[in-house]
């Protein structure tokens, strides 16, 4: 959060319980986080899901869930799916899921991150929020 870097994320066409563990596996491996860190989601089924649930467990990460009825919880999400809605799916027709998939990689990974500035992090883009921190972590 403190970032608002998506270090996550998944595409299918579907909405089982695999999309969300293969978002969770890619941020883990991105970031390897320490144990205790606390994940925070909606109340969505596939979250809530044995398999899901036993990854948060191998890695030591704590479940934090939305509260019933209450978008305002995850609204950095909300934001971010609302942003990706505006500057990308609504203005594009994807002839395949390939080339979905590919507009989704170019916007969270190149534009999003790398360019992108936001205000919640003093107009400063993701990866610029993100080095700062690893750098004032280190002193």
């Amino acid at each position: 959060m403190a970032t608002r870097e998506i270090v996550g994320w998944s595409m299918a066409d579907h909405l089982r319980s695999s999309l969300c563990e293969n978002a969770l596996m890619m941020a883990i491996q991105h970031r390897a986080p320490p144990r205790g860190l606390i994940h925070h989601s909606d109340r969505g089924v596939q979250y809530a899901c044995g398999p899901y649930r036993k990854i948060l467990d191998r890695y030591g990460i704590k479940a934090s869930m939305s509260r019933k009825g209450d978008c305002l919880d995850n609204a950095p999400m909300e934001s971010f799916f609302s942003s990706i809605k505006t500057e990308l799916v609504h203005r594009t027709r994807f002839r395949t899921r390939h080339e979905a998939k590919a507009a989704l990689f170019e916007y969270i990974e190149i534009f999003y991150t790398r360019k992108r500035r936001h205000s919640g992090i003093d107009y400063r883009t993701p990866a610029q929020a993100h080095a700062e921190m690893l750098i004032q972590a280190a002193a």
